[in-house]
């Protein structure tokens, strides 16, 4: 429980400072990144909402090298670190972007952030979070192993029930790639068409 809780704190940490970082920018930075966003912007609306496969390869892809890093580094005692900084950057991502989109658009950056970046990150997120603490569990069951010559519990079930949790959570994963193309992608077309208007 206090891996978890850690493993949270550290997210939750990331997301604050991805949000002082917005707040940190000056004028002329958040101009720049905001044309680029524009030009995204303008090529959600522009393409066709309906070709989904693509994102749904793009999104599971994305999620399966996070997880299965993890996973690697969980049998590795020092990518340990790793995992931490991992989670902070993940929350941070979060943070900056929801926190850059609502600092531009105001009311309207709050409803394109809980239509675009909300659905598939409520689920991934635990994923997530559930993955690196699984993987600091097994770090810090190793090193102990390592530490202490004389235990002789056996490391290959928690490995068993390590890589099948990991199997659960790559599958898992899906739901979260399927809720980014078929509800967010597609809300944040309409959404976006509907403020833009078509070019």
């Amino acid at each position: 429980m206090s891996i978890y809780i850690f493993t949270c704190g550290l997210f939750l940490m990331g997301i604050i400072f991805g949000a002082i970082v917005v707040n940190s920018m000056n004028f002329i930075q958040k101009e720049d990144l905001y044309f680029y966003l524009s030009q995204f912007f303008e090529q959600v609306v522009d393409n066709d909402p309906h070709s989904n496969l693509a994102i749904f390869k793009s999104s599971y892809y994305f999620h399966l090298k996070y997880l299965l890093l993890l996973y690697i580094l969980g049998l590795s005692i020092i990518g340990l670190p790793i995992v931490w900084i991992l989670i902070f950057l993940k929350g941070m991502f979060v943070g900056f972007t929801v926190g850059f989109i609502v600092n531009q658009l105001g009311f309207k950056g709050l409803i394109l952030a809980s239509l675009s970046i909300a659905p598939q990150n409520i689920f991934i997120i635990p994923i997530y979070i559930v993955a690196a603490s699984f993987a600091m569990i097994f770090s810090l069951m190793l090193f102990k192993k390592i530490m202490r010559q004389n235990i002789s519990y056996s490391i290959f079930q928690p490995f068993q029930i390590y890589t099948i949790v990991f199997i659960i959570l790559l599958a898992s994963s899906s739901l979260a790639s399927i809720l980014e193309t078929y509800i967010s992608h597609t809300a944040m077309h309409s959404y976006l068409k509907a403020l833009y208007g078509s070019s």
